[in-house]
């Protein structure tokens, strides 16, 4: 059974919020869910990239937040491992590339838009801690339910 976002937010109204439309689709499915991990990065990608390449995302939705200059996070390699070790997507208040191939990779990728240029090597991440953007907190453990209409956070999963 699909659940859209909208008949999400109509049947839950009390119990969801809604990621202000600052994000578009670059991945590989039109729609997807699951329970929250987060990551914040500033300009270097490096944790993510040992997130997604070296742990089994279990149908999870990894929430990342990137601080700083213009840079690309994701691209066709992240969206390959996140395929391979089970993510079910990615959401990033940042930019993304390779978007050529990362549209045919089965896998929900938002993002603010594409930057052609990657990432830097300057410091580390910080994983599992609570994200603020776009009018919404991602809390790890919570459920992230995306699609073609929007991004909606419920702290339950709503959806069987």
């Amino acid at each position: 059974m699909k659940s859209y976002t909208a008949d999400i937010c109509d049947k839950h109204t009390n119990e969801v919020q809604v990621l202000d439309p600052i994000l578009q689709s670059f991945g590989g499915v039109s729609m997807c869910h699951g329970k929250i991990v987060t990551i914040k990065l500033f300009e270097d990608n490096k944790a993510l990239v040992e997130l997604l390449r070296d742990n089994r995302g279990d149908g999870k939705i990894c929430v990342v937040d990137v601080e700083g200059e213009y840079c690309a996070v994701v691209g066709e390699t992240l969206m390959g491992y996140a395929y391979h070790n089970g993510w079910e997507g990615i959401i990033i208040n940042g930019y993304v590339r390779d978007t050529h191939q990362t549209t045919q990779i089965p896998v929900g990728l938002w993002a603010k838009g594409t930057y052609p240029y990657k990432s830097q090597k300057k410091q580390a991440g910080e994983l599992n801690i609570e994200l603020n953007f776009g009018n919404v907190s991602f809390k790890v453990g919570e459920f992230l339910y995306a699609d073609r209409d929007g991004v909606v956070v419920t702290k339950e999963n709503i959806v069987l």
